[in-house]
């Protein structure tokens, strides 16, 4: 069975950096595609990052050269590290495996950002 964890949300100010964590168990494949996604008020579940077992990298214009996804295979653990955070990153963060065409979620976590 698989699972996703999140952890590391939070309030921050303007500027400031957090980092999030996902912990995934169950088997885990080479070729599978961790990621994150954020889902503001009112708006789309929107892609923030993806990565490849291989650590080949997709970001989403808006977080690039302030995001940084990365994953450690022999923890089973993807890493979201934000800096020059913005008000308009504030969402709930999900993260995401995609596994032979299926996509497995996990709760979120909630990334406040005050102005």
């Amino acid at each position: 069975q698989v699972q996703l964890v999140e952890s590391g949300g939070g309030l921050v100010q303007a500027g400031g950096s957090l980092r999030l964590s996902c912990a995934a168990s169950g088997v885990i494949f080479s070729t599978d595609i961790m990621g994150w996604y954020r889902q503001a008020p009112g708006k789309q579940r929107e892609l923030v990052a993806t990565i490849t077992r291989g650590g080949s990298t997709v970001y989403v214009d808006s977080v690039k050269g302030r995001f940084t996804i990365s994953r450690d295979n022999a923890k089973n653990t993807v890493y979201l590290q934000m800096n020059s955070l913005k008000p308009e990153d504030t969402a709930v963060y999900y993260c995401n495996r995609h596994s032979w065409g299926r996509d497995y979620w996990g709760k979120g976590t909630l990334v406040t950002v005050s102005s």
